[in-house]
């Protein structure tokens, strides 16, 4: 998997991302990773399925990963923050 398949969820509003893994999938791949930490977790949800439901209709979920990752905070701080990882495949 090469990072340029890798969408990184953040603020920007959902269309945003639905867009980037359009384009990515148009553009040739087959493969696309949407990556999201904390409160964008169910943005990259909301990104999948509107993907899979109004927009490219033959991809489905091949695989998804959950963790936990340790943030250091300014004050030296660590909390502990849930990501996830949605790998999008189109079927051929």
């Amino acid at each position: 998997m090469s990072e340029e398949n890798v969408v990184y969820i953040g603020n920007k509003p959902v269309m945003n991302y639905v867009l980037a893994v359009v384009t990515q999938m148009n553009g040739g791949s087959n493969e696309v990773v949407l990556k999201a930490r904390g409160r964008a977790i169910s943005r990259a949800v909301d990104v999948a399925e509107i993907v899979r439901n109004r927009f490219i209709t033959d991809i489905d979920v091949q695989n998804i990963d959950i963790s936990t990752e340790e943030i250091i905070g300014n004050e030296g701080t660590a909390t502990n923050v849930s990501a996830i990882e949605i790998l999008l495949q189109k079927d051929n």
